[in-house]
């Protein structure tokens, strides 16, 4: 372990582990009623779980033998009170936890080391390539989307106590974090109703608000001070997207009014930053000839804000306009005192503009598919014969539409509201500018006609070949749509109507792909290297055709779904891969944990500009895998995949997850307003579920299967076809398969296999226990067989510590949870429906608020 990872490992025992215990004393404090000595009791069963699973008792067991042991209750309700007030204490414990993590950011993470801006300043003076990062930063961007997906557990209102809590324990206050501990005592941490979209909506535009528009900030300043010359005006190095009110998959309460309604809220929002921020300005630029043009903006500004009628009539350049004057008064007028401020306004009205986000518009292709059946069944004059024709007389006949139709042509409510949508969004581009919504991404994409059709849709709502600014952006999530998309995209780029299009749009085509389908369908290894792979040959057809294709990535929290070391990902994409942006999905959970303060937004961003730039100026073609490696990777993923189907086919593996996991009450936690499934029927198939519980499922059994299943298998062959030395060294070569071995670790230090060893013997479900328990330890193997380390995460001393530390703090609530689920199963064997059912059931449920909140990026 070097200085530097010494360093982190003791500022995070002295900020995080040491205070945690000094501060866990205040919660024997909080208004926890009808229970006395929560704390010690629950600290006696956290010692009743360790040696409980030490000597391999079941969760049953472990709950009946502390109440036996250590309380004298009789009453069963008595007993269920108990526990859901242990419940109660865990999740603020893991509130603290998380709020002391948030409050040592700074000083656990080196902020102007490797991966920062900081460092990139040096490494370009260093090497003199000045030039080469102005070209670079002439059009290459991040853009963070941040998404609805229900993986977030913590409630607005807790939210808002963590984000106050890091702060007092990063003063040292210790009245205050007192105060928020009783305050956090007192707030409920379950939503008795579902969040509507709106409600989305509003709780992450609280994040552009206080974290991403001052972080963003920060970034850009920094960037014109060292590199002037490189930052160039048309374009912001950082984009925001926004999916709640826009993603209508799955969900069908987004509607257009919804969409019009979160537009004018980011409108509204972004307005308001620049308006307390003028405010603050009115305090020091007190100088004749800027204090008239100052009042008169603040005028303005609070017009559109508060007064009807006058929200509609504001324009990105009536707000720079001033502040250009200004800019150049005090420049020529007054030594160019507080020049820094304006400037800093002037850089964040660059970059938010008057949408604060792009609001993307996301409907899954099926929808737009029926839509025309429709059409051709109903009206047959607009497309006649449309039935008959094959792919290519089809997109022939769509692109070819004259004229508009109403959207009251159909009979479907979708197919209705889809029509009011593309009108929609010409009205959003009138309030917030074109950025404000321009992209339309098709989910489950498997033909160029899907992408057709929502050209045609466009036509269909009255807009002019040549006025359609809209980047439709395909999405390919399953193994066999990976494979497909590039002879899809082949099909778009030779079509006359869609090649005009795409020059109109400067040649660029935005391609979305999706890790947590992917990793559903296939498994975690053939996932990630299908991905990998169909950017390859993505980029290659998109080159051959002169166009300039920008990935957009579908990543969730966990390495499941894309998450974990995100920024070495990118990275590591070799001279192969087109490289011009970086663009992923920022969902739920990840965007309290990952960005969740300024500092650590900041700390986030900077690591993927530095990971895209640096990649080009520095290392170009580093990470590129040679004909060999290729060969190895496709090996090696496809026993992956034959390993991983056998589990996913299994019979019983739907009801394993239905019955041992708290998947049946993952849509009554309340966390989301999309239903867990996209169907409509009520049974659940694995094709239906929606990869988020399904990983978040896996995640709370600590069994965390989507993250490392079949690498165990597949480097097992491997190594009997003599061929393990190739992949230590690839290990060694490649930042892309450490990566992807580094994050399948971080899954696994996260599993916990005594928890469910009780299921070992089960007559059902015993044969899928074991055939993961058989995986995981195979994978473990190899994996120290690869690496050369004896434990896992040993390159991460300090996320090893944390992970060790919050599954340390849930372990009683994985075993309530379990200790509930095993009941619910007997009753239900049983056919027995008892009142004490239902408490079992909510007390399974509210289990998962803690479990999850502590994975920090489980779901």
């Amino acid at each position: 372990m070097n200085d530097q990872f010494n360093i982190a490992l003791q500022q995070f025992r002295d900020g995080v582990v040491t205070r945690f215990q000094l501060y866990n004393s205040l919660f024997t404090s909080l208004p926890f009623h009808r229970i006395e000595k929560t704390g010690i009791l629950l600290s006696l069963l956290i010692n009743s779980c360790e040696e409980g699973y030490t000597k391999k008792l079941s969760p049953v067991g472990i709950i009946e033998g502390f109440f036996s042991k250590h309380i004298s209750y009789k009453n069963e309700s008595d007993k269920n009170d108990l526990l859901f007030r242990f419940v109660q204490y865990v999740e603020r414990q893991v509130v603290l936890f998380d709020a002391l993590e948030d409050a040592a950011f700074k000083n656990v993470n080196d902020m102007q080391g490797l991966g920062t801006l900081k460092y990139l300043e040096s490494e370009v003076l260093d090497k003199k390539k000045e030039k080469e990062l102005s070209r670079k930063l002439k059009d290459f961007s991040i853009r963070l989307v941040l998404t609805a997906h229900p993986t977030q557990f913590y409630p607005g209102s807790v939210l808002g106590i963590i984000n106050d809590l890091s702060k007092a324990l990063e003063e040292n206050n210790t009245s205050r974090v007192n105060m928020y501990l009783q305050q956090l005592g007192k707030t409920p941490f379950f939503k008795k109703k579902m969040p509507t979209p709106y409600d989305e909506a509003i709780s992450l535009i609280w994040y552009l608000e206080n974290i991403f528009y001052p972080a963003a900030g920060r970034i850009i300043s920094s960037l014109k001070s060292w590199f002037p010359e490189a930052i160039h005006e048309n374009n912001p190095v950082i984009r925001m997207g926004f999916w709640p009110g826009g993603d209508r998959d799955g969900n069908p309460f987004v509607t257009s009014d919804t969409t019009l309604q979160v537009a004018e809220a980011l409108r509204s929002a972004i307005i308001k930053c620049y308006y307390l921020e003028v405010r603050r300005l009115k305090h020091r630029l007190t100088f004749e000839g800027v204090d008239v043009l100052l009042a008169e903006l603040e005028v303005k500004l609070y017009q559109n804000l508060f007064i009807p009628g006058h929200n509609t009539n504001l324009r990105k350049s009536d707000v720079l306009k001033p502040l250009l004057e200004i800019k150049d008064i005090i420049i020529h007028r007054h030594n160019g005192l507080f020049l820094h401020l304006v400037d800093q306004l002037i850089d964040k009205v660059g970059l938010f503009g008057l949408s604060f986000a792009s609001l993307d518009i996301r409907q899954v292709s099926n929808v737009h598919e029926k839509m025309f059946e429709s059409l051709a069944s109903e009206h047959s004059s607009l497309l006649p014969g449309y039935h008959t024709l094959d792919e290519k007389g089809k997109i022939r006949l769509l692109t070819g539409l004259t004229g508009t139709v109403n959207s009251e042509v159909f009979s479907d409510a979708v197919h209705k509201d889809t029509l009011k949508t593309i009108q929609a969004i010409r009205f959003i581009q009138q309030q917030n500018g074109e950025e404000g919504c321009h992209r339309y991404v098709i989910s489950h994409c498997r033909s160029a006609l899907h992408v057709m059709e929502v050209y045609a849709l466009f036509l269909l709502g009255g807009w002019k070949k040549e006025a359609i600014n809209i980047d439709i952006v395909p999405l390919f999530e399953t193994i066999d749509d990976l494979q497909r998309a590039s002879g899809i995209m082949k099909i778009l780029y030779s079509d006359p109507v869609y090649k005009d299009h795409l020059k109109r749009l400067g040649n660029r085509q935005t391609v979305m792909l999706g890790f947590s389908d992917g990793t559903k369908d296939g498994g975690y290894l053939m996932a990630n290297w299908s991905i990998y792979k169909a950017k390859e040959e993505l980029t290659n057809i998109s080159r051959e055709f002169g166009i300039n294709v920008i990935f957009f990535d579908g990543r969730g929290g966990p390495p499941a779904r894309g998450g974990g070391k995100t920024h070495k990902f990118y990275a590591s994409m070799g001279k192969n891969i087109s490289n011009s942006n970086i663009e992923l999905t920022v969902q739920g959970q990840t965007v309290s944990s990952n960005f969740g303060t300024v500092d650590a937004a900041q700390f986030n961003m900077e690591q993927l500009l530095n990971a895209g730039i640096s990649n080009e100026l520095f290392s170009p073609g580093k990470d590129t895998f040679g004909k060999n490696e290729e060969n190895l990777m496709d090996e090696l993923s496809r026993a992956s995949f034959e390993a991983y189907c056998k589990l996913r086919d299994h019979p019983d593996l739907t009801d394993y997850l239905l019955q041992v996991s708290p998947l049946s009450f993952y849509s009554e936690t309340n966390i989301g307003s999309r239903p867990v499934t996209r169907g409509l029927s009520s049974g659940i198939s694995l094709s239906d579920l929606r990869a988020i519980p399904f990983a978040s499922s896996w995640s709370q059994l600590k069994q965390n299967v989507p993250g490392y299943y079949g690498v165990g298998t597949a480097l097992q062959y491997m190594e009997k076809q003599g061929k393990l030395p190739q992949f230590r060294q690839l290990y060694r070569d490649s930042l892309f398969f450490k990566t992807l071995l580094d994050n399948c670790e971080m899954a696994m230090m996260k599993s916990f296999f005594p928890l469910t060893e009780f299921l070992m013997h089960h007559k059902r479900f015993g044969e899928i226990w074991k055939m993961i328990f058989t995986e995981y330890e195979l994978t473990k193997k190899y994996l120290y067989k690869i690496t050369g380390h004896p434990e896992l995460m040993e390159d991460y001393p300090v996320e090893h510590l944390s992970i060790q530390m919050r599954e340390k703090i849930v372990l009683p609530l994985l075993t309530i949870q379990q200790y509930a689920l095993t009941k619910i199963r007997e009753m239900e064997e049983e056919m027995a429906q008892p009142p004490e059912k239902k408490i079992y059931e909510k007390l399974a449920m509210r289990c998962s608020f803690g479990i999850i909140n502590a994975g920090r990026n489980s779901a």
